[in-house]
């Protein structure tokens, strides 16, 4: 079997029109032996959720897996074991992207930003990231947010400090984004019903977007990815192959042009199918049990 790829795959190379199963396998395996800027790190093995202790085990096992591909990595919570997400990264020489999970619990919150604050000033958070789509989930009023974001910068004067939201939320919202270091955006084409054709030229796009929101600070895309399998989300359809070209793609892209990008995700991880349907699960360049998708 083989698939248009001319557009595509015009990043890499590749001048034929169409390109094998195998072929195709072969680039995206070159391009992960070259290494990414970042990756989001998934610790989470079948059957833990959210809220479940992790382990050192587990964290340490996986970041070993990922290391060789990857400068930076992306931690989501600061609670429940995820706080040893960046001691352990540091020990692979990985730098640290490190999130406080915040929701609408606000004892959990309180946990969330001391156990952020305590990293940072031990040395493990290279960036501190107060909160992740808050705003998209409206858990939180936009003046709750700043506080924690005011916080956190008063506690680590010296520590680079962001906020994590879809890159259309620091239009909306220029007091958050006034308030942070740096410009944190999650761009995805896929959730918004964007074929793989133009998937690229969309996320470019994005990426302008918060730039301009960002009126000179930079701007660092925090996660995009292809899930490898569920069902299509308007023209947007999942699958083994598209799921690859995305991430050729995409990592050529942040290569050739200097943006730093955050690829999602490291292991696939079934609990998303409660927030996203079944594809929630296919996200991972490995697979649940830890193996390489190629």
């Amino acid at each position: 079997m083989s698939y248009r790829a001319e557009k595509i795959l015009s990043l890499s190379g590749i001048k034929t029109k169409e390109t094998s199963e195998e072929e195709l396998k072969s680039i995206f395996q070159k391009v992960l032996d070259n290494g990414m800027h970042g990756l989001c790190f998934s610790p989470y093995e079948e059957g833990q959720e959210p809220g479940d202790l992790i382990t050192e085990e587990q964290i340490r096992r996986r970041m070993e897996i990922i290391s060789p591909y990857t400068k930076w990595i992306r931690s989501f919570s600061c609670t429940d074991g995820n706080e040893m997400i960046p001691v352990i990264a540091k020990e692979f020489g990985i730098k640290t992207m490190v999130g406080a999970w915040l929701g609408n619990d606000l004892s959990i919150n309180k946990k969330e930003i001391s156990g952020l604050i305590k990293l940072a000033k031990e040395g493990y958070v290279d960036i501190a990231a107060v909160g992740n789509e808050v705003m998209y989930r409206g858990d939180l009023t936009e003046e709750d947010l700043l506080t924690y974001i005011h916080e956190v910068k008063k506690e680590i004067p010296d520590v680079t400090v962001g906020y994590v939201d879809a890159y259309y939320e620091f239009s909306k919202r220029p007091k958050i984004t006034e308030a942070c270091d740096v410009v944190l955006a999650n761009c995805y084409p896929y959730w918004e019903g964007c074929s793989l054709e133009y998937s690229l030229v969309y996320m470019k796009d994005m990426f302008q977007q918060a730039k301009k929101a960002g009126n000179g600070k930079k701007v660092i895309i925090t996660e995009t990815g292809w899930p490898f399998k569920g069902e299509n989300f308007e023209g947007a359809i999942p699958s083994y192959q598209n799921a690859l070209i995305y991430f050729i793609n995409s990592i050529n892209w942040s290569a050739q042009d200097d943006i730093d990008l955050f690829y999602f995700s490291s292991f696939d991880e079934s609990w998303k199918v409660g927030d996203e349907g079944e594809v929630g699960a296919y996200w991972g360049i490995w697979d649940k049990i830890e193996r390489l998708k190629v």
